[in-house]
């Protein structure tokens, strides 16, 4: 007996065959190395991102920008690299970086700056107590850098205190990050502590505990912030969209609200 499809479950079943091959899966993924000290503005930026772009998720890989370019390096899988430091975004490959951002040491005291520290050389000052980051941290490179351009030798207080590097913070003794070296300064255990604006920004410091010094025109102070498409990337359109974003007013206001200095570049 022959059966004959009513002409509307024909086209019912023509409907569903289309929605299955435009729509299945349709879930793109936007990989982004980043630097940790991007861990919130850029995971902010990406929550925008999807919110424009229906379909598109964004997954963040935040580390130290030198490991990150060593992965991208390694053929590890990204579409996006955004660094703190031309040398790692160097070392990455990726091509045609723009800054987008900068960052500043200062140095953080307690309220009422009771050691008198004003510049880098009163770090030096007898019973100065100074909590520095480890030199794989952002805040520990650049405090190395800024340290040795001064000719400043400062040994860090902290559970290891093995001596001080001639060329910076003795790494042993440096704290893991920004947040554990100011800690430090809040707990009394220091005098001040050598890090980025946005480290105490992210600590809190609005709540009158901290006072920052600025170390304008000290060499090595600024760390400038870069962003690039990775070499192979399949999701091109989606990198420039989200650079642009990185570069536009909502991006700029989000990088400053959290202690960057924003740049269109």
């Amino acid at each position: 007996m022959n059966h004959v499809t009513p002409p509307a479950c024909v086209a019912l079943a023509l409907v569903l065959l289309a929605a299955i091959g435009c729509g299945g899966g349709g879930t793109q993924t936007l990989t982004v190395f980043a630097d940790a000290s991007l861990t919130g503005t850029f995971g902010s930026l990406g929550k925008t991102f999807e919110a424009a772009h229906p379909g598109v998720a964004v997954r963040f890989d935040f580390g130290g920008s030198g490991a990150l370019a060593q992965r991208i390096v390694r053929g590890a899988p990204t579409d996006l690299f955004a660094a703190a430091g031309t040398a790692a975004m160097r070392e990455s490959g990726a091509p045609s970086p723009r800054v987008f951002a900068r960052d500043s040491l200062q140095i953080a005291v307690p309220k009422g700056n009771p050691a008198h520290v004003t510049n880098l050389k009163d770090l030096t000052a007898p019973g100065v107590r100074v909590a520095l980051c480890a030199e794989s941290a952002p805040c520990g490179a650049g405090a190395r850098t800024a340290l040795a351009a001064a000719g400043v030798t400062v040994t860090p207080v902290g559970p290891d205190q093995n001596g001080p590097d001639q060329n910076g913070p003795d790494q042993n003794g440096g704290e893991r990050d920004g947040a554990k070296a100011l800690a430090k300064v809040r707990l009394g255990e220091a005098d001040a502590a050598l890090v980025y604006r946005t480290d105490i920004r992210a600590a809190g410091a609005a709540d009158g505990a901290l006072e920052a010094v600025d170390l304008a025109g000290t060499s090595g102070a600024v760390e400038d912030y870069l962003i690039a498409t990775v070499p192979g990337t399949e999701r091109l359109a989606l990198t420039r969209e989200f650079v642009d974003l990185v570069l536009s007013n909502e991006g700029r206001k989000v990088l400053a609200a959290a202690g960057f200095t924003p740049v269109t570049g």
